[in-house]
């Protein structure tokens, strides 16, 4: 019946009218009725199966007016149901199977269902199963036990298979073999295994090469994402007024801040379209095809371990922190001062031609002595045998005796001078040597003149207090600007030639015969015993401007016009250990205190910055260098102000000396 069916459907295919038309000019006697057939149907096996089209799915026939054909080509026609709503409704009340009254899709006709049938669809949408005699949890019937039966349940003997080889692996093992003779597949040789077996780890892998060559793709960088000013509902601090909306259109693109102005739109429907969203989208276009982008590695440092831990200023008291005292009494400005040896006095000369002797802890001026050139340096001896003080004045230094201390210390002082003899010097002296007298001196304080062929622009004492130098900043003739001088014998030399630049400042060595001039951008260290260059020291300063030592005098510190403060560990090179920029205006003054570890640099910012310099004896452990406090007081006076700053001999006190006719003492 099923073969029969298929070729009536395909024969019926092929039989059917392209176009409706046709279809209706077709015969009525060809059409036949489902009803019709199902009378004429004889009684056999599929007398249930009405329609012969077959299992075909009545989709196919959903536009048209029939839903297949008979044995013989004939159409069948879809029933025609003549009942309409009302008709519907009042079968549904009259009808007491109206609720079990299904309509077979195939056949068209109307169907009752029985009670085990509807049982059947109410099990089925509460998930169960259709049958209710079937048990899906029946007892378990256990067909094995677990003792050892004498004969098997299932006595069928081994399979012949399971004795005799494969055929199929046969043939594979032999295409293989078929193989490795031929040379198609060659097995792997010793060296291959071995590198196979053993390899660099460190070498460069195929991985990395290709990795190198083509490398990986880098995503793009994400737009910015919008804010509250691109909201179609902006806040009203968001949205601009009449006056900046006009500045905005006056200022170029390219100086705008936002290339659009912030609105206000009752709702979203309102919003026009964006007329910059093409122009924006090819802009970044470019901008992601002609930027380049770079992958770097990003490196998990934690920023307190760059910062160096550096201890709290409060620990690491006594330092100078208020203005205690002020000296007045210059009328111009104050170039030089000088502690004696016990603290309890200090000189002082400036530019309005007078060097003043000051009491410390009362601010008193004791003396005052008037030159005819202004002073620019004074040097209080360090020995606290010989009470003696420098004073460079012009073209000469003067060498006084104050006569503050006591009475025997001044009188050996005059008695070492007067115990000199003149015989025994030499006639070519570089520098004029004459005792003061009663009729020639300008103060009975006053003991020799040391006359100079150029003006003296500073002077500095030997540990000792035999040795003196004088510097002058001559820039005719520089390699004759520095001279030693000794005390006892009233002797002069110039033992450096050729110095290479303008000198600045000199210093002698605390404790080793070594002698540190500073040069427009160098600092040189000579041995004065082997009468040679020992080190050159480069603070990579365009002028240095001063120039202090260490008391144990194994580090050094200059300060220079381009705000540069340099540390310089002579010990571990000849570049600066460490460079300072904590001022702003030129530094004029550097100074080291004697006993406890501090340092201090004046500038012209009207300012002396005072730091703690630790020095260790553990030669494999770093000065510690911490600022710990800022000293003002002093007034800025035609772009100059601090000249000159000197710690204490003994208390942790620092004296300052400006450009305002003051001097500040700072405790």
């Amino acid at each position: 019946m099923a073969s029969d069916s298929d070729d009536s459907v395909y024969s019926g295919l092929e039989d059917e009218p392209d176009t409706e038309s046709e279809l209706e000019s077709s015969s009525d006697e060809e059409e036949t009725t489902l009803s019709d057939l199902a009378e004429e149907s004889d009684a056999s096996d599929e007398e249930d199966m009405r329609n012969t089209v077959g299992n075909v799915p009545l989709e196919w026939y959903k536009d048209q007016k029939h839903v297949g054909y008979t044995l013989d080509g004939k159409k069948i026609l879809k029933s025609a149901s003549n009942m309409d709503e009302i008709d519907a409704f009042l079968d549904r009340m009259d009808n007491p199977d109206f609720g079990r009254t299904v309509t077979d899709p195939q056949t068209g006709q109307s169907r009752v269902l029985t009670d085990d049938e509807v049982a059947m669809i109410e099990r089925m949408t509460q998930g169960l199963y259709p049958h209710e005699d079937f048990d899906p949890h029946a007892p378990y019937v256990d067909f094995f036990t677990n003792e050892v039966e004498p004969h098997p349940l299932q006595d069928m003997p081994d399979p012949k298979r399971r004795f005799v080889p494969s055929k199929w692996e046969h043939k594979r093992v032999m295409k293989m073999v078929r193989a490795i003779r031929n040379g198609w597949i060659k097995p792997p040789s010793e060296k291959e295994a071995e590198k196979t077996r053993y390899h660099d780890i460190w070498a460069t892998s195929d991985s990395n090469l290709a990795t190198r060559r083509n490398p990986l793709l880098m995503a793009a960088p994400k737009m910015k994402l919008p804010g509250h000013a691109e909201s179609y509902n902006a806040p009203p601090e968001y949205l601009p007024t009449a006056e900046e909306i006009q500045k905005w259109k006056d200022t170029d693109v390219e100086d705008r801040k936002q290339n659009f102005l912030p609105q206000e739109f009752s709702n979203l429907r309102s919003v026009p379209a964006y007329r910059n969203f093409i122009t924006e989208r090819f802009d970044r276009c470019l901008d992601l095809y002609l930027c380049p982008r770079q992958r770097k590695s990003r490196l998990n440092v934690d920023p307190e371990d760059l910062i160096p831990k550096l201890p709290k200023p409060r620990d690491l008291q006594p330092f100078p922190t208020t203005e205690a005292v002020v000296y007045n009494g210059h009328s111009s400005i104050v170039r030089s001062v000088s502690f004696e040896p016990s603290g309890q006095w200090f000189a002082s000369g400036g530019e309005d031609c007078t060097v003043r002797l000051w009491e410390t802890a009362t601010g008193r001026c004791v003396r005052c002595l008037k030159l005819d050139k202004p002073v620019v340096s004074v040097a209080w001896c360090p020995n606290p045998a010989v009470n003696l003080v420098l004073v460079a004045s012009g073209k000469d230094v003067l060498v006084l005796n104050p006569g503050l201390v006591s009475k025997s210390t001044c009188s050996a002082t005059d008695a070492q001078i007067r115990s000199f003899d003149a015989s025994s010097t030499a006639n070519d002296q570089l520098v004029t040597w004459q005792e003061s007298t009663a009729e020639d001196s300008m103060d009975e304080s006053v003991r020799l003149v040391l006359q100079h062929h150029k003006t003296i622009d500073q002077v500095t004492w030997h540990g000792k207090g035999d040795y003196f130098a004088s510097l002058s900043k001559d820039q005719n003739n520089p390699s004759k600007s520095v001279f030693l001088h000794q005390l006892s014998k009233r002797r002069t030399q110039c033992t450096f030639g050729t110095v290479k630049g303008l000198p600045q400042c000199c210093l002698f060595h605390p404790t080793m015969p070594f002698f540190f001039l500073a040069t427009q951008r160098s600092i040189r260290v000579y041995n004065l015993q082997k009468n040679e260059l020992k080190k050159k020291l480069t603070p990579g300063a365009k002028w240095i401007s001063s120039l202090a030592v260490h008391p144990q005098g194994d580090n050094v510190i200059c300060g220079s016009y381009d705000l540069k403060l340099s540390w310089f560990d002579m010990d571990l090179s000849t570049e600066p250990y460490k460079t300072l920029r904590h001022h702003r205006q030129a530094i004029r003054q550097v100074a080291f205190h004697k006993r406890y570890p501090l340092f201090a640099s004046a500038s012209d910012d009207g300012s002396v910055i005072v730091c703690h310099g630790t020095v260790y004896s553990d030669l494999l452990k770093n000065p510690l260098i911490v600022p710990v406090k800022v000293l003002k007081g002093h007034g800025i006076v035609d772009g100059r102000s601090v000249f000159d700053c000197q710690f204490h001999p003994s208390q942790p006190w620092i004296l300052s000396a400006g450009a305002d006719n003051s001097i500040r003492l700072f405790s």
